[in-house]
């Protein structure tokens, strides 16, 4: 990282900042390419950097072009945490420890970080052709289907005959209903791996770098610097807890429990990416925080 950021230059609104205008117009010249016509994005950018001189008051945090777009990126932090990425990342080995699986946990869990890394580079060549708004509707009907498999496998699939080997997760019960113990040779068995797979690659290619794409996207010039800080901190609050409650929920309910719960969420997370999240593909961020300003819906508007 240091060695590639040794190439970057330092954005052209940082050195506008600082009163550099003959560096940040040869940076925005950089960025660009050399055949662009720049003028008209440098001279947008000089207008925003002196408005964002000045702090936010609190007249101006009341108003619509400045809450609704950081209500957006708070939410889409929340929401994403709530499909479970987390706890099933930190628990993933047990939770196929203690499922009925064809393949050794610890394989199982090697491909899914496979698939998560190539589900990213397809995301990284996509969002700027399909939109953001079209992956993240693929990601949570993705994550939806996968929750719900995995919560079914639970509750009424084969049951590891070696649950005593798992690693925090001893005493789940799973499901609540009379399970067949099977030796895991059946291909069911590769339910819990697929459905993993698929709810990682759903994850990986729209609700997780999307939303911090949309994140820097959207929140106003003036109140970026707060509210990228305050995202970020209920982002990892509500990871630490639904981390620290799965053990609990699963101990207490079973494991089916959590993957109904987040099925649910990437319900949730379709309806408000249809209702509330606008389509940034190819707008520059005046364009975006002059759309909040107007009160539209949609850019077509």
């Amino acid at each position: 990282m240091i060695l590639l950021l040794s190439f970057m230059p330092s954005s052209p609104r940082f050195l506008l900042s600082k009163g550099r205008d003959a560096e940040a117009l040869w940076a925005l010249a950089w960025l660009r390419g050399a055949q662009a016509d720049i003028r008209w994005e440098f001279q947008q950018i000089q207008d925003n950097v002196q408005r964002q001189s000045s702090r936010m008051s609190w007249a101006e945090a009341r108003d619509p072009s400045m809450y609704r777009p950081i209500a957006i990126a708070l939410l889409m932090r929340f929401l994403q945490q709530l499909t479970g990425i987390t706890p099933v990342l930190v628990y993933l080995q047990s939770i196929f420890h203690s499922t009925a699986v064809l393949l050794p946990p610890e394989e199982d869990a090697a491909i899914v970080g496979a698939v998560r890394l190539l589900s990213v580079l397809i995301a990284t060549f996509t969002m700027d052709l399909a939109g953001r708004k079209v992956l993240l509707f693929v990601s949570a009907a993705a994550m939806f289907a996968a929750n719900l498999t995995l919560g079914l496998y639970v509750s009424f699939g084969p049951k590891s005959l070696t649950r005593n080997s798992t690693v925090g997760l001893e005493s789940v019960p799973l499901g609540g209903t009379e399970q067949t113990l099977v030796t895991p040779t059946s291909y069911i068995t590769l339910v819990p791996l697929l459905a993993t797979m698929l709810f990682i690659m759903g994850y990986a290619m729209g609700w997780g770098p999307i939303t911090w794409l949309l994140m820097s996207e959207i929140l106003p010039l003036q109140a970026r610097g707060t509210a990228s800080g305050l995202c970020v901190l209920v982002s990892w609050l509500t990871a630490f807890a639904l981390t620290k409650s799965f053990l609990l929920v699963v101990n207490a309910f079973g494991l089916h429990v959590p993957f109904f719960f987040f099925a649910t969420i990437c319900l949730v997370n379709l309806l408000f990416t249809g209702c509330c999240v606008p389509e940034t593909k190819g707008r520059s961020l005046e364009q975006i925080e002059s759309f909040f300003r107007s009160g539209r819906r949609s850019f077509l508007h």
